[in-house]
């Protein structure tokens, strides 16, 4: 019986050892495959060659395409769900080529869209920027490296893996250069959830001679306390106003990961969770700013631009704003609505602003 439980006590001792040399090898790994793709250049695809003008009406469209994995059925492992990866490439093939109908259809002059993967294991190592290059073949175009973490191996059963995804600038008029700007984020274990961010910078000439510059961007969402979010956004609207201060005219547009309306409960009812990303913006983030947030709000009929993924869309799942716009003074903007899918390809439906350069 002693022999029993001495071989009994040596396998589990082996057993654990092996567990805690695997843990701290991955643990190690997270860490020397960490990396940030910093500040740098982007390429211009120019398809369109025509300038912008002041004094004519422009369409804008900003869509987070949630990979193309957000069916209406689908919860995320981190919002609460269960799915970790899109239900399978078929399915993943189906949904992008409705959100790439879907944004054709707008018939609009500039898309900003977010979380388009390249080579992840989410999506099955599907190039999703094919998709939306071929719908909008008659639009300039801009893709930024948002991150590209290492494998994450969890949940266990079926890890989310590699994740390589970006956001794209679509333009029907001509785009002179662009660059990737890197965002602040956490420094704590956080960043191997929340990965890299940054927003990409667009330089469009005008017909006069002045400059537009568009900002496309997708902040932090799980992170510690939503604080880093606040930060990034500071980074931009500063960027923003510095162009302003030179004479360019600033429109930016994409997903704050925050309640932009403030208290999106007032519209859409209250939840009895709370969650780090839906928190409201700060005062001091905006006031004295030339910056102006545009929340696309039809108060007669408010539409919230994303629901929390944790399960299939239901009636009473926590719905919000945080996807919008921000602008220079010199932008007047005519409005701005939310396009209402009723979440059937994402999480998020896509926003629209009409505006003009004064």
């Amino acid at each position: 019986m002693k022999k029993f439980f001495r071989v009994f006590l040596s396998v589990i001792a082996v057993i654990l050892a092996v567990a805690l040399l695997t843990v701290g090898g991955y643990v190690i790994y997270l860490y020397a495959s960490f990396h940030r793709a910093g500040n740098q250049p982007l390429e211009v695809t120019n398809v369109a060659s025509d300038k912008i003008e002041e004094g004519k009406e422009y369409k804008i469209v900003s869509y987070n395409v949630g990979f193309g994995a957000y069916e209406s059925d689908y919860g995320f492992f981190m919002d609460g769900g269960k799915e970790s990866r899109a239900w399978s490439q078929t399915r993943l093939d189906i949904n992008l080529k409705k959100i790439t109908t879907l944004l054709k259809e707008q018939n609009a002059d500039f898309y900003f869209v977010q979380e388009v993967d390249t080579d992840s294991t989410r999506t099955y190592s599907v190039d999703e920027r094919t998709y939306f290059t071929l719908a909008l073949a008659n639009k300039s175009y801009v893709f930024a490296q948002n991150f590209d973490s290492a494998y994450l191996f969890y949940p266990i059963l079926c890890p989310h893996g590699i994740a390589r995804s970006g956001i794209m600038t679509f333009s029907g008029y001509q785009i002179d250069s662009s660059k990737r700007v890197e965002l602040p984020i956490e420094t704590g274990f956080s960043k191997f959830f929340d990965l890299d961010r940054c927003y990409s910078k667009s330089i469009l000439p005008t017909a006069s001679g002045k400059t537009v510059v568009m900002y496309n961007f997708h902040l932090s969402a799980y992170t510690s306390d939503g604080t880093i979010a606040n930060e990034q956004l500071k980074l931009l609207i500063a960027d923003m106003e510095e162009e302003y201060k030179r004479g360019s005219y600033c429109i930016a547009g994409g997903d704050f990961n925050k309640d932009i309306l403030g208290d999106s409960s007032v519209y859409f009812g209250k939840s009895d969770k709370e969650y780090t990303w839906a928190q409201p913006i700060p005062k001091e983030v905006l006031e004295g700013k030339d910056i102006e947030l545009v929340a696309p709000l039809d108060k007669a009929n408010p539409v919230p631009t994303c629901r929390n993924a944790d399960g299939p869309y239901h009636e009473g799942q926590f719905v919000l704003t945080i996807d919008g716009f921000l602008v220079s003074p010199n932008v007047e903007v005519k409005s701005a609505a939310v396009i209402d899918t009723k979440f059937e390809y994402s999480d998020h439906n896509p926003v629209e602003m009409i505006f003009e350069l004064k």
